[in-house]
């Protein structure tokens, strides 16, 4: 017997999801709904069952979508997307290693639910312009224009400097050596003058900031003096992170975060850090991801 459809496009599913919500958590709901949906159906009728689940799933997400919005409106401090520990083969497929990156999934944020939903699956998954038609409820010609919008919204944000795996793991090692030695002198050579932390705390953790920090000094007095005024010592490790080299973040080896950087010329421009514990769930597990 041949295996179910929504099994062997598991993984696909959820990424769609994932990508869609940037919330693990909310991409499994989706899922859950979605496979109900499936089971109820003829699918002796579906002539393209990967299309027709692609579909299913985006509808979901685009509900749940709206329904995360206004809960979002109320959250504390900064909103970042959940973190997942994903393997370094994700990194080969250079575009989905992108998409799932959390500096990416922060660009869509500023998407509205249908530019989102037109954006991932055309710029991601590339489906045609028909197909996306039908998971989103609008003419191909709409879809058209909404994929052309979101797509010049998405590269004016986007970090432009394109890189390698190799490179970035260099430089988050550097980092990771400088926290875990409390090396002032050593953090302010890797960091940017100019770079900016964006910490998410969901209003739960005691000193994560609520707005960004900009500037390698600040940034270096946050961290170390952080770490004195609270009697903690952070213990950094290297880490995959959403398709790229980041780190996780222990105290007494106990789970307090991950963050994930974007890199130019050999520094760290903008760290990620996620320490909400709602959201550190699927960082002792690797996702599973396909396009």
């Amino acid at each position: 017997m041949s295996e179910d459809p929504f099994v062997t496009h598991r993984n696909l599913l959820f990424t769609v999801a994932y990508e869609m919500l940037g919330s693990a958590a909310d991409a499994e709901d989706v899922l859950q709904e979605s496979w109900l949906r499936w089971s109820a159906v003829d699918q002796a009728q579906v002539r393209e069952p990967r299309a027709y689940l692609v579909r299913i799933v985006t509808r979901q997400a685009l509900n749940q979508l709206r329904t995360v919005s206004r809960r979002r409106e109320d959250y504390v401090g900064e909103w970042l997307p959940e973190p997942l520990l994903t393997s370094p083969d994700v990194a080969d497929d250079v575009e989905l290693a992108e998409s799932v990156s959390i500096a990416m999934l922060t660009v869509l944020e500023t998407l509205g639910p249908a530019e989102r939903a037109v954006f991932v699956l055309r710029e991601v998954f590339d489906l045609p312009y028909d197909e996306i038609a039908t998971a989103v409820d609008k003419t191909p010609a709409a879809v058209r224009q909404i994929a052309h919008r979101a797509k010049e919204h998405v590269a004016a944000r986007r970090p432009r400097v394109v890189v390698d795996s190799a490179e970035q793991e260099a430089v988050v090692a550097r980092f990771v050596a400088a926290v875990n030695s409390g090396d002032l002198q050593g953090l302010m050579d890797v960091l940017a003058p100019d770079v900016v932390s964006v910490a998410d705390g969901g209003g739960k953790v005691r000193g994560a900031a609520r707005r960004p920090i900009v500037g390698a000094a600040k940034l270096a007095a946050y961290i170390l003096g952080g770490m004195e005024k609270f009697g903690v010592q952070l213990t950094a490790t290297p880490a995959w992170v959403n398709g790229a080299p980041g780190a996780r973040v222990e105290v007494d080896g106990a789970l307090v975060g991950a963050m994930s950087v974007t890199v130019e010329h050999g520094r760290i421009t903008r760290i990620y850090s996620v320490a909400n514990p709602d959201k550190l769930a699927r960082l002792d597990a690797e996702a599973e991801l396909a396009r």
